[in-house]
């Protein structure tokens, strides 16, 4: 009897270990932890997908901005909230500068610098050192003009830096806040469109334009040729910042409406920079020889005595 069990135990055996021999059996493979697939059947990705991704940022992006969002949670009516727009290191805001002053073509700029935590710190300051840039500048311009001239009499003009103030401000913000709008529209139409923030928007036009307070400083210059060469050159290194940066928002639109977009958006900022080195330094100024002409009255009158 024993012997019989025996033969039954080893004949069990057999087949628990070798799995050929019950072809019907079911067998249950369990992995561990280390173990990881060889093989992971996918959808295949040519680089156009790449590139797309690498230029409006459609998987680490996205991840940043949900990052973004959860980290600014705090109600809109508190102090809270809008501190932290302004919280952003000194590194932060000198590698965005040199991002403006430096475009990468094919690289995305909100991508690259913004998306990760964006910022009103940034372009506050930037607009409010241009307004003094293009003041301060424009006054002196007018001043090296005219020194020699004995009628002349310089009067600081003061109304210059709460109307640079008004135009430079109104061009960094509504302007912003008008494209936001139109992105959101055309986003409802066309559902490939990737639209930005408004934060972000206001975002890369501060920082294209903090190209020109070194440009506005350099418009002292009493010579037109320099100043239209300046004035070409920081139009052509901030317009390529915005043109690079919502072209991949727009290009997936209809072609006229697209290139229309990107076509507005530099006339726009062709209009900002011809017209601030028209009116704060070459604008003819009527008072510089108000003295000399309210002068020549009394000496005819002293003359006729």
């Amino acid at each position: 009897m024993a012997a019989v069990d025996d033969l039954q135990f080893e004949e069990f055996g057999d087949a628990a270990t070798s799995p050929a021999a019950n072809p019907g059996a079911t067998t249950i493979h369990i992995e561990g932890p280390s173990e990881s697939p060889t093989h992971q059947p996918g959808l295949p990705r040519g680089s156009g997908g790449e590139e797309d991704d690498e230029l409006l940022g459609n998987d680490d992006s996205d991840k940043t901005e949900l990052l973004a969002g959860q980290k600014k949670s705090s109600p809109f009516w508190t102090f809270e909230y809008y501190q932290t727009f302004f919280d952003v290191d000194t590194y932060q805001v000198f590698d965005r500068i040199k991002g403006s002053l430096l475009p990468i073509p094919g690289k995305n700029f909100v991508r690259l610098y913004i998306r990760s935590n964006p910022d009103l710190y940034g372009p506050f300051w930037i607009c409010a050192t241009l307004v003094f840039a293009i003041a301060i500048s424009g006054n002196l311009s007018n001043f090296l003009i005219h020194l020699g001239e004995k009628t002349y009499h310089y009067v600081p003009e003061f109304r210059k830096v709460s109307i640079a103030a008004t135009i430079i401000y109104a061009y960094a913000w509504l302007v912003p806040l008008a494209l936001w709008g139109f992105l959101m529209w055309r986003n409802s139409k066309v559902m490939n469109i990737v639209s930005y923030s408004f934060l972000e928007i206001v975002c890369v036009y501060g920082y294209s334009l903090f190209i020109y307070i070194p440009t506005a400083v350099l418009w002292v210059i009493p010579q037109k040729a320099v100043r239209w060469i300046l004035v070409m050159i920081a139009l052509g290194i901030s317009g390529s910042v915005l043109a690079m940066t919502f072209w991949p928002a727009v290009r997936e639109d209809n072609r006229r409406i697209a290139l229309a977009t990107i076509v507005t958006i530099v006339l726009l900022h062709t209009l900002l920079s011809v017209g601030c080195l028209a009116y704060f330094f070459d604008a003819p100024e009527m008072d510089h020889h108000l003295p000399a002409t309210t002068a020549a009255p009394n000496q005819t009158a002293a003359a006729a005595k």
